[in-house]
């Protein structure tokens, strides 16, 4: 088939405009917003399909819809926090003509309360995910910039058993703290693994199969 005549002008058009710095700000926001979207479908994609079908009920077309609607509302949310936030640091670089630390900070601030405010499950596992490397990552900044002193020996080994002691803490005796999707896997873990009638469900099915 024979390329139009028109294509490699629109093509060069195109790539002479994507060169030009005046529209890099909002260019960015676009390339954001697409790398949000594919990013968000690669990580939550293969994620739900395997919660969904060790843990969830329901029919085939109930999984399916289920992944896929985990999976774009994951994508959605990302591509637009990625837009959000490249449009007002940018916002706030030209009002100020200079970029300062505080930049971003009030743009992740306004952009999460805009995307990842609404209290569900999505959101939820993307701001705990947050949370743990937010953590890590203050404490190694306190010790770099001197607030935190050095640690003398490794402390992985001490901060590992704390956070295992306290989540099966909280899963034994305070089981409705736990996120649903933490619950469901350290059921199949701990509590599953107690209950059993003879070599099919010890060995091989966690639960036996319903007789017919």
């Amino acid at each position: 088939m024979a390329v139009p005549p028109q294509l490699p002008a629109l093509l060069h058009a195109v790539n002479a405009l994507l060169r030009k710095r005046r529209y890099h700000a909002a260019l960015a926001m676009l390339k954001g917003f697409r790398n949000g979207a594919v990013y968000g479908a690669k990580i939550r994609a293969p994620h739900a399909l395997v919660m969904t079908f060790l843990f969830r009920s329901g029919s085939f077309q109930d999984k399916l819809w289920a992944i896929l609607q985990a999976t774009y509302t994951h994508s959605r949310n990302l591509a637009c926090f990625v837009f959000t936030y490249k449009g007002l640091c940018a916002l706030q670089s030209r009002v100020q003509g200079d970029t300062y630390q505080v930049h971003s900070f009030l743009a992740a601030f306004i952009g999460s309360l805009l995307v990842f405010g609404d209290n569900n499950n999505i959101n939820s596992q993307i701001n705990m995910y947050l949370l743990s490397r937010v953590l890590f990552a203050l404490c190694r900044l306190g010790v770099e910039k001197g607030y935190i002193p050095e640690p003398r020996w490794d402390l992985f080994r001490l901060f590992t058993a704390v956070v295992w002691g306290l989540v099966l803490w909280l899963f034994e005796y305070h089981r409705p703290t736990l996120q649903p999707s933490l619950q469901s896997s350290m059921t199949y873990l701990y509590q599953d693994s107690n209950v059993w009638h003879d070599i099919s469900d010890f060995l091989l099915y966690n639960k036996s199969l319903p007789s017919k």
